[in-house]
């Protein structure tokens, strides 16, 4: 015989997964504003990788609620899909360089070995001057 004020374990996980829901709820509302803001390039990406997380929870929740397991699969794809995106976005920034110079970054300054102080001071090379290209008429001359 249940009493009303007995909790069931269906109550509970009834429950968690209300509060999971507003929780991720409040993360994606946060999460997009920071998408949006910026205000960098990195931080919008991080923000869309978040976003990818929060998708699986919510993908997740939804699968406990209606004990449809074929949405753990399509989660665990997601999850796949948004780390191969993440490291796309972190290779186009890598090959971008600094984010607002515009130039390429020097990767001397994170290399094993340091930098040495004459490797700093050497002078740029000079290309060669072409040399100058000799008058038709004397070409003619050496080719009898």
């Amino acid at each position: 015989m249940m009493t009303p004020n007995m909790i069931t374990p269906d109550m509970i996980v009834d429950y968690a997964s209300v509060f999971a829901l507003l929780v991720l709820g409040i993360a994606f509302l946060l999460t997009v504003y920071r998408a949006v803001v910026g205000p960098t390039l990195p931080d919008r990406i991080i923000a869309l990788d978040m976003l990818v997380g929060i998708v699986i929870g919510f993908i997740a929740v939804i699968a406990l609620r209606s004990g449809y397991t074929l949405y753990i699969d399509i989660a665990i794809s997601l999850g796949l899909v948004g780390f191969l995106a993440t490291v796309a976005f972190a290779r186009f920034i890598l090959a971008r360089g600094k984010v607002g110079d515009g130039e390429a970054h020097d990767f001397r300054s994170i290399r094993a070995e340091p930098v040495t102080q004459p490797e700093l001071e050497k002078p740029p090379r000079q290309a060669k001057a072409p040399k100058p290209a000799k008058p038709r008429a004397s070409r003619r001359k050496e080719a009898k």
